[in-house]
């Protein structure tokens, strides 16, 4: 784990209490552009500062997703993959090398983003995600949970079973989760959060355990650019999240409970509203 600076400061007041945090003048300027949107500002600065996010799957969506977020002033990553670098990734997975071949994604990803984004804290876990080590993994950032700061999961992942598993898991956990897909020409993408949207249902509710999926981006083929898309998309997505940016008052809301198709060769995309299975395994009233 990296020892950082601080990203904020609050001053010690002569009656001994602590004014307000702000920023310190140098992350002021790093992160300026982001801090001059309304939106964001000051404390939306701090609030990504607290805020915690879990990204399984370090490929070609969670490679640059982890980056996008680092840079953007996430103050914990946790980054989850038991793969190695391989010379087929290097034409999408920009954040590795031909030095990284042969390495755990993971364990170089930290090391690099330690380097980029230095108020990050990162931790990398070099094994498999699934229901026994759920709670190893997400053991982070359930504690930034309970203090009540914001968290979210990233599934980044190309494997059935282990989207399967990522849901289960948020959805017992009470994570909000935004997970993106694509193949060949296909991606897709879907934030949701059984605490503030249970109306969008999970990712059960969409792909039942017993869907048949053949597709993935090892089997169909990809071209870089198309995962740059969505792995931005769902940085995007999951910044807004954390920002609190999003309309979640039922039975309405601007990203939560909403699935994306984008058509690459076209450049379109298509968004449809989710709703619950009433008889989901995962998430229907039990």
């Amino acid at each position: 784990m990296s020892k950082n600076q601080p990203l904020a400061h609050a001053e010690v007041l002569c009656d001994g209490t602590q004014s307000a945090r702000t920023l310190s003048d140098a992350d002021f300027i790093r992160y300026s552009r982001q801090v001059l949107l309304p939106e964001v500002g000051e404390a939306g600065q701090l609030q990504l500062a607290d805020a915690g996010v879990a990204i399984i799957g370090l490929g070609g969506l969670g490679q640059l997703a982890a980056q996008y977020l680092a840079c953007a002033g996430i103050g914990r990553l946790t980054l989850i993959d038991r793969d190695k670098v391989e010379v087929s990734n290097l034409p999408r997975q920009l954040l590795f090398n031909d030095a990284d071949i042969g390495l755990n994604k993971a364990r170089v990803a930290k090391q690099k983003i330690n380097g980029i984004a230095p108020h990050c804290t990162v931790t990398a876990y070099e094994t498999a995600f699934n229901a026994a080590t759920s709670a190893h993994h997400f053991a982070d950032i359930l504690q930034i949970k309970q203090q009540g700061k914001r968290v979210l999961v990233l599934d980044c992942t190309d494997n059935f079973a282990t989207r399967q598993a990522i849901n289960r898991s948020c959805i017992e956990a009470a994570l909000p989760l935004v997970s993106a897909s694509i193949a060949a020409f296909s991606g897709q993408l879907f934030a949701v959060d059984q605490m503030l949207f249970p109306s969008g249902g999970c990712y059960h509710c969409i792909f039942p355990a017993q869907t048949r999926v053949s597709q993935s981006c090892s089997t169909q083929g990809v071209l870089g650019p198309s995962v740059g898309v969505m792995a931005s998309m769902q940085s995007l997505v999951a910044m807004q999240l954390l920002l609190n940016m999003d309309r979640c008052d039922e039975p309405k809301s601007a990203l939560l409970g909403r699935f994306w198709r984008f058509d690459a060769k076209s450049l379109s995309w298509t968004a449809a509203t989710l709703t619950r299975d009433p008889h989901c395994d995962v998430c229907g009233p039990k």
